[in-house]
């Protein structure tokens, strides 16, 4: 076994949201580096691509469900015999005009903020067992800061980001660690529209990115492994920003290269 297989050897993992963009690369790179995966989504379809990986047990359902969550963590630890952590990724945009309906916004918190809370409920007992773990949430620099039209989303992330810093508060004495990544411009599913459909509107998004450009999921997959290692066991309630350094701006100036 290779180094890098060798970090998490032996361990288990449920990825939620798993079955593309920032999910994918990090069941992928979890399995890549010795862990088994239970990789949770809505589509079980959608997972051609982790045909032969051996180490990835797929669920499909949502996250919004309390028995969904719950068989992720039996999973894991029926298929692994452990709980090390979770990846709670899945989210959706759905923000509505402020006089529309609300069921946009209703399905955002539902899934953004509520998938959170009832990911970690699930994988809390089994952690205990374990002893210690690690909860990674994925929020985004939209939940730091404010972006026009999209207040649902903004809202939702926002929520995560300080429910991330509540409980990790709640648990740090019991060695489980909880910690959320921010995700700035990033190659997904969700932002190929603003990059295909729009291309002068992912232009514009990639002109206030400092470093110039979209982010990949596989960076994004780096920093929440990253979380997940022994190497940040004395990291619980921080908010990682992977942005190319879109918060270190006050907004107010073009960086330096921008057109």
């Amino acid at each position: 076994m290779s180094s890098a297989a060798a970090r998490f050897g032996g361990r288990a993992y449920v990825v939620t949201g798993a079955a593309s963009g920032i999910g994918r690369a990090t069941v992928e790179r979890l399995a890549a580096e010795g862990a088994g995966v239970v990789a949770v989504d809505l589509d079980a379809a959608r997972f051609d691509w982790a045909q032969g990986l051996d180490a990835v047990e797929i669920l499909e359902g949502s996250v919004t469900e309390t028995a969904v969550n719950e068989a992720a963590v039996a999973r894991a630890v029926e298929r692994f015999g452990t709980l090390d952590g979770v990846v709670l990724n899945a989210g959706v945009t759905g923000t509505p005009p402020l006089d529309g309906d609300l069921g946009p916004f209703d399905r955002t918190m539902e899934v953004n903020v509520r998938g959170v809370v009832l990911g970690i409920r699930a994988a809390v007992p089994a952690l205990r067992s374990n002893g210690s773990g690690s909860v990674v949430a994925i929020a985004s620099t939209s939940g730091m800061r404010g972006d026009p039209g999209m207040w649902a989303y903004n809202a939702s992330k926002g929520a995560v980001i300080n429910l991330v810093r509540a409980m990790s508060l709640d648990l740090a004495h019991e060695a489980i660690r909880v910690n959320v990544a921010c995700p700035g411009p990033t190659r997904t599913g969700m932002t190929t529209p603003l990059i295909d459909g729009l291309p002068e509107r992912g232009d514009a998004i990639v002109a206030r990115v400092p470093m110039q450009r979209w982010g990949e999921a596989a960076e994004l997959a780096g920093a929440i492994t990253f979380l997940l290692s022994d190497d940040a066991s004395f990291i619980t309630g921080a908010v990682l920003p992977v942005d190319g350094g879109v918060t270190a701006s006050t907004g107010q100036f073009a960086p330096p290269g921008a057109p």
